[in-house]
């Protein structure tokens, strides 16, 4: 059986499914043309970029004049300068321009939520976006690729593009073909034209297949698979079946995909923040009825700005917990606006901005009665999120209990939005603890009457206290399980000989008196109440550490 009988077998089995459609644009010329929009005292000469390749300078990109003018990619640069006096080169920064790209494609994300960079071949050039569902906002499928193809040529770029079902079909028509829109019927009649090159294929398999009289698609699918695999390798079958839709191919978008987003689009371009706001908050109407309507709350808000000059400007916030409050959502952002100062730029106008939402979940209507009593816990969350909004997340925390005896690890600053993350560890209301505890605890040295009792006087900071009561102690031991070490052994039994006795490994005990920490209240005679521990037991000849850890009020 011949690969163009298999191509029609599965166009009959997986036609049941939903037909996706992908877009993609194809930018010969981008590097340069994006440098004379940077620079326009470059657009009035031919443009070449060059870089070092195999120890010696070769071109990497041209532009439109340069290439009518006979260069080409990897073409030896000083034979380029001969050939063309007046050529203007510049040295390629691969890396600035395919940031610059990944910027430029985030753009294209006002047509399709669904954009990817293609980098099967370079790192930048080819865009894919997947429109399945999309192009009816812009007239259908031709007025988009017509609309997205114009818009960008009237920026200066070089580009052409293709509408098909499979995004290696939508890619080599916008590459070797005149832009159009392709239908799945069509797919078999417009892809056998093509060279085989049009299948992304690297240049020795398009080098081995030339040398086989194979230079069309068509031509190529008549031979039989096992051959060309064994030539070729799997990636040549697994190219031909991904351009006719036998194997899918899936694209990694670059932006989040977010399910649900409210949009608006201005037949003139605005610029001032106070707009924008606005408009967020017309947004926030849009997406709260929708949420209500289903259900839900979010807690993360994103915010597009989408510039007329293809750049993205991005705005997040969080709540401390879900809601669709549309007020509190464009507060949100106006607090957090304040904290751009003049960061904003519009540049040359914002044509659409986009409210999305994600970390969604399901939140029920309140049912708000007489007898109802307001305890103040959402207005707390709301005064939280503007202040973290104006401030920062790290301006404002809040302490959050642990799992833990050791004061020190008992408690832990957290923002004051961060989520719960599942049941809070509650606190032990019945354990005295004092209003104010030190960073690090301090040497103190006691004095007692016997090792074991009640301390009478320390010496703190060269400062000697009289204490004249105490209470205690309160007994805190180890946390063996967070030491890293391992419990005692049990020990051979003393009747059996040493050579019979099992095997007991070197390794460091676990010593529960090393780190047994007893606490005392003490009180001195102007009133003043210290928490001190002693750290460690009386035993075996050796002598505690005293610490002073905090201050009651």
């Amino acid at each position: 059986m011949d690969l163009r009988q298999l191509t029609l077998d599965a166009g009959t089995h997986t036609g049941s499914r939903q037909e996706r459609r992908f877009l993609v644009l194809f930018l010969p010329s981008w590097a340069t043309d994006y440098l004379k929009r940077a620079d326009p005292r470059l657009a009035a000469a031919p443009l070449a970029l060059y870089e070092r390749i195999k120890g010696g300078l070769r071109l990497a990109a041209v532009d439109a004049a340069a290439a009518r003018a006979g260069l080409s990619i990897g073409q030896n640069l000083a034979d380029a300068r001969a050939m063309l006096p007046d050529l203007v080169v510049r040295e390629m920064e691969r890396p600035l321009l395919e940031a610059a790209f990944a910027d430029f494609a985030d753009w294209h994300s006002n047509a399709s939520p669904l954009v990817a960079v293609m980098t099967d071949l370079a790192g930048f050039g080819d865009l894919v976006l997947d429109i399945t569902g999309v192009a009816h906002l812009f007239g259908g499928e031709r007025a988009m690729l017509r609309s997205l193809l114009t818009r960008l040529r009237d920026l200066g770029y070089t580009v052409a593009g293709a509408v098909a079902p499979t995004i290696g079909a939508a890619w080599a028509v916008s590459h070797f073909a005149r832009s159009q829109v392709v239908e799945m019927g069509d797919l078999e009649a417009v892809l056998d034209t093509l060279p085989v090159a049009a299948l992304r294929l690297d240049p020795a398999q398009i080098a081995g297949l030339t040398q086989m009289g194979l230079k069309s698609i068509g031509q190529l699918r008549q031979r039989e698979r096992k051959p060309l695999q064994a030539r070729f390798g799997l990636s040549l079958l697994t190219r031909i079946d991904q351009a006719f839709g036998l194997v899918e191919e899936r694209m990694t978008p670059r932006l989040p995909v977010a399910e649900r987003y409210a949009e608006r689009r201005f037949a003139d371009p605005i610029g001032l923040m106070d707009d924008v706001l606005m408009t967020t908050h017309d947004l926030a109407i849009q997406l709260g009825i929708r949420l209500e309507a289903e259900g839900l709350g979010a807690q993360a808000f994103h915010l597009l700005l989408y510039r007329v000059d293809h750049k993205v400007m991005a705005l997040s916030v969080n709540s401390a917990r879900l809601t669709r409050d549309p007020e509190h959502i464009g507060k949100l952002f106006s607090n957090r606006s304040e904290r751009l100062e003049g960061e904003y730029d519009a540049g040359f106008g914002i044509d659409m901005i986009r409210l999305a939402v994600s970390s969604v979940g399901e939140l029920d209507a309140a049912q708000l009665g007489v007898f109802a009593v307001d305890d103040g816990a959402a207005d707390l969350d709301q005064l939280q999120d503007r202040m973290s909004s104006r401030l920062g997340s790290l301006a404002v925390l809040r302490t959050q209990f642990q799992a833990s005896h050791i004061p020190e690890r008992a408690a832990r600053l957290v923002p004051a939005i961060a989520g719960s993350g599942g049941e809070q560890y509650q606190a032990r209301p019945d354990l005295q603890r004092p209003l104010r505890l030190l960073p690090v605890p301090e040497p103190i040295a006691i004095n007692a009457e016997v090792p074991d009792g009640l301390p009478a006087s320390m010496i703190w900071r060269r400062v000697s206290y009289k204490l004249i009561r105490a209470s205690g102690p309160e007994r805190l031991g180890a946390e063996w399980w967070r030491t890293g070490q391992r419990l005692q052994l049990v020990s051979p039994e003393p009747h059996r000989k040493p050579e019979s006795a099992p095997y007991t490994p070197n390794l460091v005990l676990f010593n529960p008196e090393a780190v047994t920490r007893d606490y005392y209240v003490a009180e001195d005679g102007e009133g003043r109440r210290f928490w001190i521990f002693r750290d460690g037991l009386y035993a075996l000849g050796l002598t505690p550490t005293w610490y002073l850890h905090g201050f009651f009020a």
